[in-house]
This record gives structure tokens, sequence and C-alpha cells, in this order.
């Protein structure tokens, strides 16, 4: 491997480095470590992780099945009494893709969604194949942002996906508590859960998931493994259980809806026409379709990972949006009563659902797969929030807090601080549970709206703003690239303000009818730029470069040895003309507290 030293020119990523540097690698370096030192960071990870475990941990954070019911639970954020064309409507928390525009939102509706989102999807693996690390979006953003810009894209970009990522697994088992409480409630009718019992449950599930998500690489991938394939074997017995198991006829209906129906029937759950109720409903598909971005933040466990990690990331898209459709098909086809499982006493809509379609032995049996699917998804989010915290502490985004986070057990070889501390925040989160559904429900409906915009900011600036300082990497869309990226970009433009529309409009609406979203995202990243704008862009300068030398081991630029800080590319006339400097000298003696890469 010694002769294989490639330079940042030669490697096929985009880097923090300036172009020609050297890193120095150590003999025995794979090249996924060769392509992980060219974007400025030594490798902290075993990689364990392969194209189908990768592709295991984002499949469990779709969580299809749970995030179905999930989405019928708390999406929308909002809660109370407010006029809609079909009358008087009570606990909009419930809102979701059936009930802003009933089943053509769940059909056709989530079909165009979805063509969009793959844009998305396809975009982002690109931009993984470039730049295979586990800061991911915000890597991203930092590298390609026009000169000077870098830190400022990276610290929006980061902060938007950390919003994602931390409520991730809260909001999973939030939805999975109530479900668990719901099951309770149809075995024994007089039981009414109540919201500490809800916020016990939720932080004794969130403790579990994190003592697994500090064991090593290989048992974290083995366990995702087996439960990514639990979720696919449950979305099938699901979605064949439900319409060969309806007990619709024996209530006197036909045993499906009329497919004229449900293709065609709008329900008019709110007061827009129903295109925009339509595009309303995709909130659905983008809430349950935001965790394909996994791979990218495991890509430092994954071998081979500038093909695999992208492919993973188009393959859990691809085959998430498929068997998305097919379960909202048998939902949409078999739904009874919309307005009676949106109001239901149970307090979980898709349990209500269930009730009305199905024997309650089978309502028992679906709730029981959903839970176990909850709980693997919900994991599966507690990875990945982890290590997107690892890698952001790595560049010190969390100031002091950040020599903590960023630190490997040495015995796992996994960021377990980074996990707990995640755990921690999450329950300080779920506390909000104790304030009731609309508390809780307008701070994790920021997940749809935090990721879109984290997701599309470096996708925007590789289209139109960073030129050849993109260099494409083994996996790319060709020339497909642009135009593609191009339509993903549009779509979230058209979708961000969509996603902030409440239900109701003019007279009707009040406090309690309001979409809230637009407050619990948009406040806390007003204070993230206000920190911006007083503290951090004198401190924060996007990615850090770790790589290193000592006085013997130096990096090379053409014939001269030097040894420089991290730039960004394209940082500024003054960052090259200071390595210009530097390279007049044969050999610059490195700091001290630099240290080789792959030493202790």
């Amino acid at each position: 491997m010694a002769n294989r030293k490639l330079s940042t020119v030669e490697e096929q990523v985009t880097s923090v480095l300036p172009p020609g540097d050297l890193p120095v690698y150590e003999p025995e370096y794979t090249a996924d470590e060769e392509a992980l030192a060219a974007l400025g960071y030594k490798a902290e990870f075993k990689r364990e992780f392969s194209l189908w475990t990768s592709f295991c941990v984002s499949f469990a954070v779709l969580g299809l099945l749970p995030s179905f019911a999930s989405t019928l639970y708390y999406v929308s954020d909002w809660e109370g009494t407010a006029e809609t064309p079909r009358g008087k409507r009570t606990d909009g928390r419930f809102m979701q893709g059936m009930g802003y525009a009933g089943t053509p939102g769940m059909t056709w509706g989530w079909l165009i969604a979805m063509a969009f989102i793959q844009c998305v999807a396809a975009s982002m693996a690109e931009l993984c194949s470039s730049m295979p690390t586990s800061g991911g979006l915000y890597y991203a953003a930092a590298v390609l942002a026009p000169p000077g810009w870098g830190p400022l894209a990276a610290w929006i970009t980061g902060w938007s996906n950390w919003l994602v990522q931390i409520t991730g697994a809260p909001s999973v088992d939030y939805g999975m508590a109530a479900m668990i409480l719901a099951a309770a409630s149809i075995t024994h009718p007089g039981f009414v859960p109540q919201n500490f019992q809800v916020f016990l449950l939720t932080v004794f599930i969130m403790v579990i998931q994190s003592f697994i998500s500090s064991m090593p690489t290989k048992w974290i991938a083995n366990f995702n493994s087996v439960g990514s394939t639990f979720n696919i074997l449950a979305l099938v017995i699901v979605i064949v259980m439900i319409p060969a198991a309806t007990n619709r006829a024996e209530q006197g209906m036909p045993k499906f809806n009329p497919a004229s129906e449900v293709w065609g029937n709008f329900y008019q759950g709110t007061n827009f026409p129903n295109g925009v109720a339509l595009l309303m409903s995709f909130v659905a598909v983008i809430w349950t379709m935001s965790g394909y971005d996994a791979p990218f933040h495991l890509s430092e466990e994954c071998s081979n990972a500038n093909i695999a990690s992208p492919r993973a990331i188009v393959l859990t898209s691809g085959v998430g949006g498929l068997f998305g459709w097919f379960l909202q098909l048998v939902v949409a086809y078999t739904v009874v009563d919309i307005d009676a499982a949106l109001e239901s006493d149970l307090g979980q809509p898709f349990a209500a659902y269930l009730l009305q379609a199905l024997p309650q032995n089978v309502t028992l049996t679906i709730l029981a797969l959903t839970i176990m699917c909850g709980f693997s998804m919900g994991q599966g989010c507690m990875v990945a929030a982890s290590r997107v915290t690892f890698a952001y502490s790595r560049d010190d985004c969390f100031g002091p807090l950040s020599s903590v986070t960023k630190r490997v057990n040495r015995h796992t070889q996994t960021p377990v601080n980074a996990v707990w501390f995640n755990t921690a925040v999450g329950i300080a989160m779920a506390v909000l549970i104790l304030g009731g559904e609309l508390a809780a429900g307008a701070l994790f409906s920021i997940g749809a709206i935090a990721a879109f915009v984290a997701f599309t900011i470096p996708i925007f600036i590789r289209v139109f703003l960073a030129g050849d300082r993109f260099r494409l990497g083994p996996w790319n869309l060709g020339r497909a690239s642009r135009p593609i990226g191009a339509m993903a970009c549009a779509f979230v433009l058209l979708m961000v303000p969509i996603l902030m529309l409440p239900s109701v409009t003019g007279g009707d609406l009040d406090a309690a009818g309001m979409n809230w979203t637009c407050l619990v995202y948009g406040g806390p990243m007003i204070f993230i730029l206000i920190w911006w704008l007083v503290s951090a862009r004198k401190w924060f300068k996007g990615p850090k470069y770790v790589m290193i030398s000592t006085a013997s081991l130096n990096f090379r630029i053409n014939t001269s040895r030097i040894n420089i800080e991290h730039r960004m590319i394209g940082r500024g006339r003054e960052g090259w003309m200071g390595c210009l400097e530097m390279a007049r000298s044969p050999v610059v003696e490195a700091p001290r507290r630099m240290t080789r890469m792959g030493s202790a």
C-alpha cells in the first residue's frame, strides 16, 4: 500500500484539503482509509458495515410500518376544534396524508412525491460517493460553498440536520409507546393511558436502545441486519394480512373500496383547494422517507464506502418508496371511516383504523409487529444520530462539550459518549409529552422540514454554485447530475412553505388550528443564526483538518515539503499565499501538537 500515496487531486473525492496536498499515510492503509485521509480525517472506526448492513440501518430508520402509524399520530401538530369543509373537527394532531386529502393523497399523491424524493436521494448519493465521511451533508456544504461562505453553510446545514437526528429516536419511541398503550386499551377497555405513562415508557425504550447503540460496530451491524430483515418481513406480512383478513364484508360493505373512490374522491380535510391539499398530504411521505441519509453518516464504518454507501442510499429510497406505496394502497382500499379513525378515543388512529377493518385478534397481531418494527426503527435512529453528533463534535461544533462527545470508546470503538449525550437531550425533549399531544407533536413535527433543508443546501450549492470544485466520485449520475439536482431543489423550495400551512384559514384559524412548524423549527434556527453572528463565526471554521505530520514527515506540494493549516477549498487569496510562502522553504517543522495519522 505504501506506493499508493495519492494526492487530493488523484483521489476521487471533494476535499477540504487544497489540491495537490499529499496526506501522510501509514503503510497499512486501505483504499477506504486513504480516501478518508484525503478528506482530512484519520480513521477512528472499524469498517464492519457493508452495503447490506448499511441498507439495513437506513431501512430500519425508515421503518415504513411504524412510520405510517406514527404519521397518523402526531405529524401535523394542531389540536382542538376547527371548522373544515366537512364540519367540526377535533384532535387535529391526527392530520396527515389521509386527513388532508383522503385516499388520493395516499395513492397517486405518494407516487408524485416519491418521484421527486428519488431525485433528492440520488443527488445525496452522488455527494456521498465524493465525500464519504460521517459529517455527510455538513461536510459537503462546507467544501462546496463559495469562497468565504463554507463555515456558514456548514453551520446551517449541520444544525438543521442535527435537529432531525436528535428528534428522530424520541419521536419514534413516543409513537411506539402510544401504540403499546393503545393495545392495552383494546384488551382492557377501562384503561385510559395518561401522559406520564407515555413519557415513562418512552424513556424506558430510549435507554434500552442507547445500550444497544453503545455496542461494538459489528454487534450493531448484526442487530440492525436482523431488525431490518424483520422490518421487511413484517411489512410484507401486514400488506398481505390486511386485505386477506378484512371483515368489511361482514359489516355489510364491499370487501374493498371501489377504485374510483380510492383514486378520485378527495377528503375535504382542509379549507384549501384539492391541489394544495394533495401537496399538504406529501408531509407523510417526506417524514416517512427522511431516513435514507443514514448510510452517509455510517460511511466511515463501511467498507468500499464511496460505492457501497451511495448505493445503500438509493436502495433505501427506492425499496422504501415502493413498499411504502403498497402499504398506502392496502389502507386506502380497506379504510372504513376516515373521520372515525382520526377522532377515535383510543388515542392512536392507526389502531382505530385496524379495528374498523379487521377482527380484534388480527388488529393486535399487526400492532405487535408494528411495535417491534418501531423498536428497530428507533434504535437505527439512535445509531445514525450518534454518528452525526460525533462528526460535528470532531469539528468542535458543540464548543467545550465537543471534547467529551467526540471521544471514541477504546473498548467498543464506537462514539458511546455521543450516544448518551443524545439520549439525555432526547429525554429532555420527551418531557414535553407531559404537556400533552400538542406540545410533543409541535416539537417532533420539525423532522420533515429540517431534514429537507439539511438535505437540499449542499445539493443546491453543488448544482448552482460549486462549479468545478465538485469532483464526481466513482458512483455518480453523469450528465443527469445537474438536472436531477435542480428538480430536487425545485421540489424542496415548493414544499417548505406547504409544510407550514395550517389546514384551516380565515376566521376558522385560531391558536388551536395553527400549524406551528414555522415556530418550532424557525425558533431554534433563528437562535443558531444569532449564535453565529455573536460568537460562532469567530471560532467555527467548518470541517477541521486533523491530518497531520511530524517534523520528519511533512505534506508535499509539487517538490517542496510544507505543513499547512486546514483551508477551505477556495478559502481566499491569503490562504493560498500563505501556502506559497511556506513552500519557498524546503522544510517547515510541524507544530508539536500535531501527531502522525494512525498513531495514538
